[in-house]
């Protein structure tokens, strides 16, 4: 494939009825995610994927995390932990940035497959992760900083990986999501500048980061408003099965293209 995108043809083939339908898409997803503490970047992939090529999804999001990571790191500075910052930092930057180049050279179809099977894989992932609760030390959380960016530099969603790494290192609370926020922040900076260079963010894909970035706040408020009726294995039921569904239908897709 000569390039990721074709920036004159996003261009010219966006419509409002695609920015109004991203916008909404981005308020379920904050408002779902919002409700289960995790997860926004795993449910985008499936609804704007039909809007924008799969092409176009992890370099869209990936700007857009930067509004709300930055947003965070802001409110939970306090909280920030500095030292396994760097260190997860340190180990996961190289593997980002070879993840996000992995990514500008997959077809369209091979990047629905590629992100399908990771939204499958993630959910079984993440209660073995959590399982090892502050008894990671600083080698397993260097090789597990690795694979994690990987996975961050080419998809979307990876978010949940690098906080059950956080939680087995021994962090908790207000400090995970400081934490998190701060790492996905510096890594995103890079993963997005990287895009940017391969020609993967066209002025439209701009504009549209920056509206799912802007209508994702409401949707996090009203989803704390609901979360208080629903129990947490309600909230981890809803996000893993529709993020699980959601993976199933871009195999699907992106397998019946390959074949």
């Amino acid at each position: 494939m000569a390039s990721l995108l074709s920036p004159s043809m996003l261009d010219s083939t966006l419509t409002l009825a695609d920015y109004l339908g991203v916008a909404a898409t981005a308020f379920l997803a904050s408002l779902i995610g919002g409700i289960s503490g995790y997860g926004t970047g795993l449910l985008l992939p499936p609804i704007l994927i039909p809007m924008i090529g799969p092409e176009a999804v992890v370099p869209v999001v990936s700007l857009s995390a930067l509004i709300t990571n930055a947003s965070r790191v802001a409110a939970f500075r306090h909280q920030f932990d500095r030292n396994r910052a760097l260190w997860v930092v340190t180990f996961a930057l190289p593997f980002c940035l070879f993840g996000a180049y992995g990514y500008t050279r997959l077809s369209g179809p091979m990047i629905s497959v590629v992100l399908g099977l990771f939204l499958i894989a993630v959910v079984p992932l993440r209660p073995l992760l959590v399982r090892r609760h502050g008894h990671l030390g600083k080698p397993g959380l260097a090789l597990g900083a690795g694979g994690y960016g990987l996975l961050m530099g080419g998809t979307s969603g990876s978010g949940v990986v690098l906080i059950s790494l956080l939680l087995s290192a021994g962090l908790s609370g207000a400090s995970v999501i400081a934490t998190d926020a701060g790492i996905s922040f510096v890594l995103g900076i890079a993963k997005v500048s990287l895009f940017q260079a391969a020609g993967a963010l066209p002025p439209a894909l701009w504009l549209m980061a920056l509206l799912i970035g802007a209508c994702a706040v409401p949707g996090t408020f009203l989803a704390k408003r609901l979360s208080r009726r629903l129990s947490l294995r309600s909230h981890s039921l809803i996000l893993d099965s529709v993020v699980v569904l959601g993976g199933i239908l871009l195999v699907i897709e992106g397998g019946s293209a390959l074949l």
